[in-house]
């Protein structure tokens, strides 16, 4: 028996030894949320002390930060968070549950990924703020030939508007995407959504030259908080990649209605469809389920992008509902709390 013991006190050692050694913050809470042990990365990524901080409600001890929001939300989902104790400190934060009610919290420190994060975007925005004026000066003088005038270069200068006016586009919602990508917080107000959705009907059928049935459903009968620009440049990419994505004689339909869970923006066309495994990509800049079908229809790759990141901004989400041959449904859920009913004021 006692050599067992003397055994199985090594193997605690050690065990301990592996876990001070991680190279990621280790949190051992028990079943009331208090602190049972933490390793030395904790001390460094989230300012706990051994043996002060034992026995504490690690919720209450981390208040007033993003990790404690973090804790009294969702555990059940990561997330990347800022430190409690510096702000140039990313964390990537997740909690693993084990025994009895017990959980580890686990903070992996990814600075340099978020560092790497502001890089790209800060080149991505500068470079497209650069080519906007070269192309709008290249656009500019193409509009000012005259195809007549030199009939045998008239398809060579379509050509050079149609890409000219593509590359302009792009540099745009590069820009969009940018901005949205830096931004932490809206300038809330109401946005009317009768009018948006009539907007967004007759942005449909002037795209559409009347190819398509366009069917508008408003059964919410409600209002949104949040930004009326950000909102109509969500909707207006879905509006028009249905179109885009649709063969002539199909149906589009836009819809706004009241869930369970708060109120649904939806667009349904009859297009082609896409298939199951492309779904979980569909949101990622420049993903083509199709490039040619995409160039061809004069889609940037960017659209969904966009749309995921106003819908961040608006604590809502996308949903992707399709099937090859049988068309597509885009769905952007709202929780109660962004909903305005008519007559009440944003406080």
């Amino acid at each position: 028996m006692e050599r067992r013991a003397r055994r199985l006190a090594a193997h605690l050692r050690d065990l301990r030894d592996v876990a001070m050694a991680f190279p990621d913050a280790l949190v051992v809470l028990d079943e009331a949320g208090c602190v049972r042990w933490i390793n030395r990365e904790a001390t460094r990524l989230l300012g706990l002390r051994w043996p002060r901080d034992r026995r504490v409600v690690l919720v209450e001890r981390l208040r007033d930060t993003m990790l404690g929001d973090w804790l009294r939300g969702d555990e059940g989902s990561a997330e990347d968070i800022v430190s409690p104790i510096a702000s140039d400190i990313h964390l990537h934060v997740g909690m693993i549950p084990f025994g009895r009610g017990r959980r580890v919290l686990l903070a992996r420190d990814i600075s340099h990924l978020a560092r790497l994060g502001q890089v790209r975007r800060d080149f991505v925005a500068n470079v497209s703020h650069e080519l906007r004026t070269p192309l709008t000066v290249i656009h500019g003088y193409l509009e000012l030939l005259d195809p007549q005038d030199v009939p045998a270069l008239a398809p060579v200068l379509d050509e050079m508007r149609i890409q000219s006016r593509r590359m302009g586009q792009i540099v745009e919602d590069l820009l969009t995407l940018s901005r949205l990508e830096m931004q932490r917080h809206l300038h809330e107000e109401r946005v009317p959504m009768a009018p948006m959705l009539a907007a967004l009907r007759k942005e449909a059928q002037a795209l559409s030259q009347g190819r398509h049935r366009v069917m508008l459903e408003d059964e919410a009968q409600c209002d949104l908080l949040g930004s009326t620009v950000d909102l109509h440049s969500a909707f207006s990419n879905l509006v028009s990649n249905a179109v885009r994505y649709t063969p002539t004689g199909g149906d589009i339909g836009i819809r706004w209605r009241r869930t369970a869970m708060g109120a649904e923006f939806s667009v349904v066309d009859s297009g082609y469809g896409i298939p199951a495994e492309h779904l979980s990509r569909l949101t990622e800049r420049f993903y083509r389920v199709s490039s040619s079908r995409s160039r061809a229809t004069g889609g940037t790759g960017l659209g969904l992008s966009i749309v995921k990141h106003v819908l961040n901004l608006h604590q809502a989400h996308l949903a992707i509902e399709s099937e090859p041959g049988k068309g597509s449904t885009f769905l952007c859920r709202f929780e109660h709390a962004r909903l305005l009913e008519a007559g009440s004021e944003v406080a």
